[in-house]
């Protein structure tokens, strides 16, 4: 099954861009891991066309708060709907079993034993300040440490997270992660 682990960052915080629906606001970067390559990549806004092959040839989109937030802005761009391939949202899964959301960096301290890089607020300010490396890098990680839960979960079936100062799991049902089902994508790329 070929899997894409992804993230986005934006130009501009909720704040900034006057809107909290998320179609509307502007990306900056997109990085992903291609579960069929082992590869780690990234693309700007003007490479978007490179990325759309690879996101169409996906059995599933994994990404943290993925469905809400990262999938409306990237369909902004895409002359498709994205929203047609099976997606796995690590932060719908948790809120599903814990019946609250958590944040990708608690998780991440609580199951792989440490924290993101930095915040979606610093990566604004970063690219607002031209340091695009900086965002780019922080999106990668952001990437690497959400393919390390997914792995983590289906291998265990419980993420992490801390409640108290105990550690605590959240049990998850990851039978049907891997169950490839048929695409309703309409693939609008010559490739």
């Amino acid at each position: 099954m070929r899997n894409i682990v992804f993230d986005i960052e934006t130009k501009f915080d909720f704040a900034a861009s006057a809107t909290f629906d998320p179609s509307k606001m502007e990306l900056s970067i997109v990085c992903i891991y291609d579960s069929e390559t082992g590869r780690y990549e990234s693309f700007l806004e003007s490479e978007l066309p490179r990325l759309w092959p690879i996101l169409e040839r996906a059995d599933m989109l994994i990404g943290y708060n993925s469905d809400h937030f990262d999938i409306p802005i990237l369909n902004r761009y895409y002359p498709g709907d994205l929203s047609k391939i099976k997606s796995l949202d690590l932060l719908i899964e948790v809120k599903n079993s814990l019946g609250r959301r958590l944040r990708l960096d608690s998780l991440a301290e609580a199951t792989l034993g440490r924290k993101k890089t930095a915040s979606g607020l610093q990566a604004v300010k970063w690219w607002n300040e031209g340091q695009i490396e900086k965002v780019r890098e922080y999106c990668i990680e952001d990437v690497r440490i959400t393919k390390e839960l997914y792995d983590h979960a289906l291998r265990t079936g419980y993420l992490r997270y801390k409640d108290l100062g105990q550690l605590r799991d959240i049990k998850l049902d990851t039978s049907e992660w891997e169950v490839k089902r048929a695409s309703g994508l309409t693939h609008s790329l010559p490739f």
